[in-house]
């Protein structure tokens, strides 16, 4: 880390690829809050980084003290968004770290850690993306909505890991990728993405996607996950109940692709999830500029929860879940 954590500043993108480094876990912190980083696994790995930088900036060498301090910058990530539960699971992994005989050991211990469950997530992805690739037909139309490629997991990718796994084993895909409003993640970042993986993509305004499965131009969909219940109810960002719903509808397989680190088993059902609510100014602004009257009272909820019986499969590293979740997840943990 050598006292700095470097980013990809994803907000930047695709216009420019601008990395940034951190030495205050503050920033690191506020970097999560702005989604500078974003998607679930990468908050997890992010949060146990600035975790381990805001314990190098801790100078007391009383131990009892040094840990006062630290739980305070481990309470600060923790308030940082609260749906993705890789973030709590990565502080959780930290605090355990903290077993140790002195300070110098314990920040030490940190680092390690921090660097293990990078190590994880990204072993992860590309164990699952291997396994879902067989639920990929050649000749496949997808479509994926919002980003779970390798910006939003540190590693090989989530739904578009999948992907990227199936052109790998010789089979012609192509993706429908949703714009995801209000931030556009699916515009600026899963087609900037896929385009870098020679991977054929179009771009659809969410509105779209019942339009081109009620054509019989979309196969399956497949989306990441920032929380999963030990019912198989999967929260991801907002509107994917409704694909999900249309999904149903149109005889079409709905899949969720995510690493074990995303499965929350002391929730029972999705009800339990909490969802973060966002800036109304997302809604109302583009890049800066009003689109809506001022004063219009605004929702915007982050994530929406996609009941388990919605979903085909749940695809993780350690297998391709399905119903009963209750059972099948509770062999993943």
């Amino acid at each position: 880390m050598d006292g700095k954590l470097r980013i990809l500043d994803q907000s930047r993108l695709p216009r420019e690829q601008v990395f940034t480094d951190l030495d205050d876990y503050t920033d690191v912190v506020l970097a999560i809050k702005e989604m500078r980083i974003r998607g679930a696994p990468a908050i997890g790995i992010t949060a146990a980084y600035g975790i381990a930088l805001g314990a190098s900036g801790i100078e007391t060498e009383n131990k009892d003290e040094f840990l006062a301090q630290l739980d305070q910058v481990m309470q600060a990530f923790a308030v940082s968004r609260p749906t993705a539960v890789n973030l709590f699971r990565a502080i959780n992994r930290m605090r355990k770290a903290t077993r140790g005989d002195g300070v110098a050991e314990i920040k030490k211990s940190l680092i390690n850690e921090a660097k293990r469950i990078h190590k994880e997530e990204v072993t992860a992805t590309e164990l699952l993306s291997g396994l879902g690739a067989e639920l990929i037909k050649d000749g496949y139309k997808l479509l994926t909505h919002c980003n779970a490629g390798p910006l939003a997991t540190a590693g090989y990718g989530t739904a578009l890991g999948v992907i990227k796994a199936a052109k790998d084993q010789g089979k012609e895909v192509s993706v429908f990728a949703t714009e995801t409003r209000p931030l556009l993640q699916g515009a600026k970042l899963t087609t900037w993405e896929l385009m870098q993986e020679d991977i054929p993509v179009t771009l659809i305004t969410d509105s779209m996607a019942g339009y081109f499965m009620q054509q019989r131009k979309v196969d399956c969909v497949i989306v990441g996950a920032d929380r999963i219940a030990a019912n198989g109810d999967a929260a991801n960002k907002i509107g994917t109940y409704t694909l999900a719903v249309l999904t149903k509808e149109n005889e079409i397989p709905f899949y969720v692709a995510a690493p074990t680190s995303t499965i929350d088993l002391s929730l029972s059902s999705g009800d339990q999830i909490p969802i973060e609510e966002r800036n109304s100014e997302e809604v109302t602004h583009i890049r800066g500029v009003p689109i809506a009257p001022e004063g219009v009272r605004v929702a915007n909820p982050a994530f929406d929860v996609t009941p388990h019986s919605y979903i085909t499969a749940i695809i993780t590293e350690k297998g391709i879940m399905r119903e009963p979740y209750v059972k099948s997840l509770n062999t993943v943990q």
